[in-house]
């Protein structure tokens, strides 16, 4: 990496949860500032503006966010255990692995009328949640370990739904209490379609 591209890469680490945490709209440039010990110059030089680096910071927390969860799938030894651990990886929300909570929900509920831009990438990100809850129940059923019956793509949507609404629920409550009830829902419904 050039200096360049470690400052740019520097400030996107230090911008990430600031934006995770207070939105784009209320992140200011001077919060970023702040964090970075740079000048307005400086920042200015490596993102035109507030939208840019905004979208690199979306960008850096779905990565982050990605990447803790891969490094907890790769530990399963089955399908069941894919899904068993995807439910316990977002199952609190009060202390979330990732600063501000789930990115997903923070910035589409933010963009979804305000920026297309941000709205498509949470949207993409959605989708391959989706698509990696139905690999997984899709596995299973090749492998014996799910009934052959069960439709991973409509599983996939309800359990990535119950998720997100019981993160929504939680942090808004304070408590993990209902998504206690979530997780354990879901996994009773892994459990009624294993064999």
């Amino acid at each position: 990496m050039t200096k360049g591209e470690e400052t740019r890469q520097f400030i996107i680490e230090k911008a990430a949860p600031i934006f995770n945490t207070k939105g784009i709209a209320a992140t200011a440039m001077s919060d970023i500032m702040e964090a970075t010990k740079l000048s307005k110059g400086s920042m200015y030089v490596h993102f035109e503006n507030k939208e840019v680096l905004a979208c690199a910071a979306v960008d850096h927390n779905m990565k982050i966010l990605g990447d803790k969860l891969k490094a907890k799938l790769s530990k399963a030894k089955t399908a069941k255990d894919e899904l068993f651990i995807y439910i316990d990886f977002y199952s609190n929300p009060v202390n979330p692995p990732l600063t501000g909570g789930c990115p997903l929900l923070n910035f589409g509920t933010e963009a979804d009328d305000t920026n297309p831009v941000i709205k498509e990438k949470i949207n993409k990100g959605c989708n391959a949640s989706q698509q990696l809850l139905a690999s997984s129940v899709h596995k299973g059923i090749a492998n014996g370990e799910f009934k052959p019956e069960w439709n991973a793509e409509e599983f996939a949507v309800v359990m990535f739904a119950m998720m997100e609404g019981g993160h929504l629920i939680a942090r808004m409550s304070g408590n993990n209490n209902k998504m206690k009830i979530i997780t354990n829902t879901l996994k009773s419904m892994i459990k009624e379609n294993s064999i």
